[in-house]
């Protein structure tokens, strides 16, 4: 996924405070307010000072005119903006750079489905079963090279993961991809200490036939992109 080298401005963390949004110093020296796509507690990545890229876009529907898409962490670039996974992961599909998904005739993106719920891409095929597939995104990084979900308490992931085993039930496939927007991980874990519920009722989804996947992603200023998968820790 190529980013727009016409809007990226680089810049350097100040604070990120109520959630949504952050301030940021430019080169200039001016300190800006961006909003910032994130509504996890981006646990390790709010440290003052960090190098960080926003896009800047200005709109009349849009209160901020910068957005926080990257920050360094540990000499790393990591990508924070949690509505880019879905394109990023579709993006790999159509590439073939899933080869867990390649294949399907058909690729629709928010998809009505279970209790209230849509799912973020449905593969179909006429010669196979439909396959259900939720994306998440993860940039916890809390030990060398081990990537982990979620970083705060995620009951409607816990949701999500259920809807997921019923369509097993149904006869379809369901997998779990998680988008690490990150390149310096090897390995992935449910962080079961942060949300042992989410944790929990990953256990059960994968006994109850969910596939998890975890695909790492080379992430930089002019692209990101997803690259090859890494293991998932039993």
């Amino acid at each position: 996924m190529q980013l727009d080298q016409t809007t990226m401005v680089p810049a350097t963390l100040v604070r990120r405070y109520k959630r949504f949004l952050c301030d940021h110093q430019l080169e200039s020296g001016e300190v800006i307010t961006a909003s910032c796509p994130n509504t996890g507690t981006m646990l390790g990545l709010t440290t003052p000072g960090s190098a960080t890229w926003l896009v800047h876009a200005p709109a009349p529907t849009r209160k901020y005119d910068y957005r926080w898409e990257l920050i360094e962490d540990q000499g790393h670039w990591v990508g924070i903006n949690t509505g880019r996974p879905n394109g990023l992961v579709e993006e790999a599909i159509r590439a073939g750079v899933i080869s867990e998904l390649s294949g399907y005739a058909n690729l629709r993106r928010e998809v009505k489905y279970g209790t209230n719920s849509r799912i973020d891409l449905l593969l179909e095929d006429p010669r196979r079963p439909q396959v259900f597939v939720e994306v998440k995104n993860c940039h916890l990084r809390r030990e060398a090279g081990l990537a982990e979900f979620p970083d705060s308490v995620t009951t409607r992931g816990a949701k999500h993961l259920g809807e997921l085993a019923d369509q097993v039930a149904l006869g379809h496939r369901a997998v779990m991809v998680f988008c690490v927007q990150r390149s310096d991980c090897d390995h992935f874990d449910v962080a079961g200490d942060i949300d042992p519920a989410y944790a929990d009722a990953f256990r059960r989804a994968r006994a109850a036939g969910v596939e998890a996947l975890a695909y790492v992603c080379h992430v930089s200023a002019h692209d990101i992109t997803l690259t090859h998968a890494i293991p998932i820790k039993d």
